[in-house]
């Protein structure tokens, strides 16, 4: 049975909770607070660790690809393949919803592209906040638009 990791890291927009297994990190938890940190296995500890690690390395803008190992599964509906696909928007780059419908290969599926964002398990790691309206707005963001718009703006772009 896999034994998960939590760690909380402050952050200026507010706390992440990252949540990680011994096949690396599962979950990124806005409003991490409420969660209290458990040691979890060695491994899972180590995921965890160096998530956060890299999360601070980010917003202190010391960071623009991370590197921790990502336990996510391999893409087979809409969704994850949406999801993977926001994986390769690079730092400082945004897409439209339509443009990841388009990558992950129904440029149609804006809507569903949307939703794939909103549902989105690892938040920062996985960087549904470089995905804009199509007519250049914000969006939307599970952990706020004040957050979305810190994290833009941290990799360069101004709203």
């Amino acid at each position: 049975m896999d034994m998960f990791a939590l760690r909380t890291l402050d952050t200026p927009f507010g706390p992440l909770t990252v949540v990680a297994g011994d096949a690396g990190v599962r979950r990124v938890l806005f409003r991490g607070a409420l969660i209290d940190d458990r040691p979890g296995s060695g491994v899972a500890a180590r995921h965890a660790t160096q998530a956060v690690g890299e999360i601070g390395e980010y917003l202190a803008g010391e960071r623009q690809v991370f590197e921790v190992l990502l336990d996510v599964p391999e893409p087979v509906t809409f969704t994850q393949r949406a999801q993977a696909a926001l994986r390769g928007i690079p730092f400082g780059e945004t897409v439209s919803y339509a443009e990841l419908a388009e990558l992950a290969g129904n440029a149609r599926a804006f809507r569903a592209a949307g939703s794939a964002c909103a549902s989105n398990p690892l938040p920062v790691l996985v960087p549904c906040h470089r995905v804009l309206a199509s007519g250049g707005g914000i969006g939307g963001f599970a952990g706020g638009l004040t957050f979305k718009r810190g994290l833009l703006e941290l990799e360069g772009m101004r709203f």
